[in-house]
């Protein structure tokens, strides 16, 4: 609950006995935030824990601080703790304060609340289901919905409906790993019969023989076609613009994909549940059987498959791993974080940005680089 007896005052030399113990507390014009559930997830973060070595994690940094957006800011807000008694505010050696993960929160919010509590503006109730009540946002909804929190959502007041719309991150690649082996062997092994050809119900004279060996060149294509498939989706689906006027697609861009903006790192909403994906699934494979011959459209199918599994785990690993500084899953990470907190409308790309280049979705490079 917010707090009704004014902010916690801490001394210096509490807050450095805490961070020895290994918290990690963020300092900004003496108020003090405690980031210590939400540095890992935050791209580097793993590495500034390890140079910490028992101080401030704005001690740690090096070099200028990075340009972050204004829900960066009020994110920050979420973990305020208390305020720094006056006179001890250089809390990190070096007197380096008012930032933390490379970040400038000269400006920080007005807000004046405990860790993971209800922001005064939020427009619903978090003590019950949010899919019912969003509808009635209206043009309020947009806004609210890319202003990102870190708190756990529930959709449905079924207990059995909200099971199913929850998933572990391991459940997708038990479910469907052994799906994509088993259709990958029925796919090769009914191309070396020789009896799969291509164009060979317009003609028989010229259709074209597909032999087995054409079998990775055609997975790797539908593995193509899904990344191509990712991006569409996710562009036009999950973040259409769901006119204000209309209870009903402003609820379903919730459901969709807006209840993953609003909480991004809610761990169990991050990869497709398998009952309403298989559905997913199989309308596209009814569509292959219907554009090509059976064994070929099988095998572009769990090519697709594939892709859609490397897609669901890259996913989740970019909101929850700690990928190596400098690496490429480090530069996607931070690129999806982009995506959430600044850039809604670019970024689409997941498992990879390659269709944001020719589409002209790709996140200014500037909003990389670090204040002077």
């Amino acid at each position: 609950a917010t707090a009704t007896a004014g902010p916690r005052s801490f001394s210096a030399a509490e807050v450095r006995a805490r961070c020895a113990q290994g918290a990690c507390l963020v300092s900004c014009h003496r108020r003090l935030y405690d980031l210590s559930g939400f540095v890992r997830l935050h791209p580097g973060g793993e590495q500034l824990l390890r140079r910490r070595a028992g101080t401030d994690v704005s001690a740690a940094l090096d070099g200028p601080p990075h340009r972050h957006s204004a829900n960066a800011r009020r994110w920050l807000e979420q973990y305020y703790v208390g305020e720094i008694e006056p006179g001890d505010e250089q809390v990190p050696p070096r007197g380096r304060t008012g930032t933390g993960l490379g970040t400038d929160y000269r400006n920080p919010g007005v807000y004046t609340r405990y860790n993971h509590c209800l922001l005064p503006q939020d427009l619903v109730d978090w003590q019950k289901p949010l899919l019912w009540q969003v509808g009635y946002l209206g043009e309020k909804y947009d806004e609210w919905v890319h202003q990102p929190v870190d708190r756990p959502i529930r959709l449905f007041h079924s207990d059995i409906l909200e099971s199913l719309s929850k998933t572990a991150w391991y459940v997708v690649f038990m479910v469907w790993t052994p799906v994509v082996l088993y259709l990958s062997w029925v796919s090769y092994t009914s191309l070396a019969q020789g009896n799969t050809r291509l164009f060979a119900s317009f003609t028989t004279e010229y259709s074209i023989p597909v032999h087995k060996y054409y079998f990775p060149f055609i997975f790797l294509l539908g593995m193509i076609l899904w990344s191509l498939l990712e991006y569409l989706i996710h562009r036009f689906v999950f973040h259409m613009k769901p006119p204000a006027s209309n209870y009903y697609l402003i609820t379903l861009h919730f459901l969709l994909h807006g209840q993953h903006h609003k909480s991004p790192f809610d761990s169990s909403r991050l990869v497709f549940p398998p009952v309403p994906a298989s559905l997913v699934i199989g309308f596209f494979y009814g569509v292959l059987r219907l554009l090509l011959p059976e064994v070929l459209g099988l095998s572009v199918f769990v090519g697709g498959l594939c892709g859609y599994v490397i897609y669901d785990m890259m996913h989740y690993y970019l909101h929850y791993g700690s990928p190596k500084k400098g690496t490429y899953l480090y530069g996607l990470k931070a690129y999806h974080v982009k995506h959430h907190f600044e850039h809604q409308r670019a970024g689409f790309g997941i498992s990879t940005r390659f269709w944001d280049y020719p589409f002209r979705t790709l996140i200014p490079e500037e909003t990389f680089k670090k204040k002077d």
